[in-house]
């Protein structure tokens, strides 16, 4: 269990939900239950659909909410639609597609797109990469150098070598890791909520391999 310091007076303290419009709250909240409880509270917290859901439909639910606590620059903001793509071997199987069915972010569809190669996710607004791609990964970042793509992965050290986002095991819960300053390179701007959900927030800018 994590313990933070909370401002009673700032409804944006008490949680993320606080600061989503109620109409939202609904749908947000199926979704943060099976990944942001999961991973802090342990099942007996979750008000899921699943009591014990598995590593990745933890990961799943993880990459749609992100989508709610990341704000993008307004030239990708206004595209029609919310594209999540998985580059590489998929581990989500039809579990991702399930977990976004009929989902919307900012107003717009969130659509799941497998893709094979690093010039396919200059269109995606957060790409997962995949564990099987490990060896481009440098390529792959350098592809999408000047885009405005939140990455994500559980490849060991993602953070370290230019990823923004990384899942990490912690005793047995998924958990994650952020690069602040990797996500402002690209123009992102990551909610204060999700850095304190996060195990790990670094603040450095690190490619290499």
């Amino acid at each position: 269990m994590i313990k933070m310091k909370i401002d009673a007076t700032d409804p944006c303290q008490r949680g993320p939900l606080r600061c989503v419009p109620t109409r939202h709250r609904g749908r947000l909240f199926r979704l943060l239950a099976v990944g942001l409880a999961s991973a802090l509270l342990g099942p007996s917290c979750v008000h899921a659909q699943k009591s014990n859901p598995t590593e990745y439909e933890v990961k799943a639910a993880y990459l749609y909410d992100f989508g709610k606590f990341v704000a993008w620059p307004p030239k990708v903001a206004a595209a029609d639609d919310f594209p999540i793509c998985v580059l590489g071997a998929d581990p989500f199987g039809a579990t991702f597609d399930a977990t976004i069915a009929g989902e919307t972010i900012d107003g717009k569809k969130v659509v799941v797109n497998r893709i094979a190669k690093p010039r396919e996710a200059v269109s995606c607004r957060i790409l997962f990469i995949s564990a099987s791609e490990e060896s481009q990964l440098k390529e792959i970042l350098a592809t999408l150098d000047k885009t405005s793509v939140l990455t994500v992965s559980d490849i060991s050290q993602f953070t370290r070598r230019g990823g923004m986002i990384q899942f990490v095991i912690d005793a047995n819960r998924v958990r994650f890791e952020v690069n602040v300053t990797n996500a402002e390179r690209a123009g992102l701007t990551l909610s204060s909520q999700l850095l304190k959900v996060a195990i790990n927030v670094r603040r450095d800018s690190q490619t290499g391999d």
